[in-house]
């Protein structure tokens, strides 16, 4: 059994690729993969992609506010009423983001720590959004006492020490298609030395699709690629991987029920 640890279901094609999200569910569960984590960016569009995910016992969610989603401050109020919903296990996708957004700094910093203190209310883990700005994001993590709930960097494509700090700060690692990507070397001596017991497999999904789908939109049934391509660059067998990343899904997203 394998999990899709971040996807964007409300991302996806339903008008020529997918008939539906249970088409996109029966597409992954044919390859093994058994529940998806669909991930909330705003505030404003999370009640839609909750109504259109709700039916499914085996997607899980989370709500927050993505760095580069920064039009208005978070509204702590409501966000706090989301994050007590059952299927909702996790606070974010939150972070910072200064390579595609370096004018907002001190707006998305705020969001940032807004949500760290929101997910230390309801004891849920933090989807970590990271890119150009690794040491105020660990300065944050331990100003905010992140560590108490902990979480996951998602789409990991930083240094081996800053997976490290992250780890003894309580975080996984997630990893996405971008392993698979020829100029990847960097990212994949990374993987090599992360330990097991903090590693995900991720597809970002419609985003990032791995190796051999480029070109395509990605979907949660390429999880599989990810994970294949992880599993040969640690030596292990695909199955082994597969029970790895599950049992490290359900040990950080404590709250997520799995399907009797």
């Amino acid at each position: 059994m394998l999990i899709d640890s971040h996807c964007h279901l409300d991302g996806l094609d339903y008008k020529e690729k997918h008939k539906n999200i249970a088409d996109v569910l029966m597409k992954a569960k044919v390859v093994g993969i058994e529940y998806l984590l669909s991930i909330g960016v705003t505030l404003d569009t999370y009640p839609a992609m909750r109504d259109m995910t709700a039916p499914f016992q085996q997607i899980f969610r989370s709500v927050g506010v993505h760095p580069l989603y920064q039009e208005k401050e978070v509204d702590e109020v409501l966000l706090l009423e989301y994050a007590h919903e059952s299927q909702v296990v996790a606070i974010g996708e939150t972070g910072l983001d200064f390579f595609y957004s370096p004018d907002n700094k001190a707006q998305q910093e705020a969001a940032f720590r807004s949500q760290i203190r929101i997910a230390k209310q309801v004891c849920k883990p933090l989807i970590i959004h990271t890119r150009d700005a690794r040491n105020l994001t660990l300065a944050i993590l331990r100003e905010e006492e992140a560590d108490k709930v902990g979480g996951v960097l998602h789409c990991f494509t930083e240094s081996l020490e800053m997976a490290q700090e992250a780890i003894e700060l309580g975080f996984y690692i997630s990893i996405s298609g971008i392993a698979t990507f020829k100029n990847a070397k960097a990212l994949q001596n990374v993987i090599k030395a992360l330990p097991l017991n903090r590693l995900l497999i991720e597809t970002d999904s419609p985003y990032l699709a791995p190796v051999p789908h480029r070109g395509q939109q990605n979907e949660p049934a390429f999880a599989k690629d990810v994970a294949r391509f992880v599993a040969n660059l640690k030596h292990l067998s695909l199955a082994k991987l597969e029970n790895l990343t599950t049992d490290n899904f359900f040990n950080l997203f404590s709250t997520a029920k799995k399907i009797l």
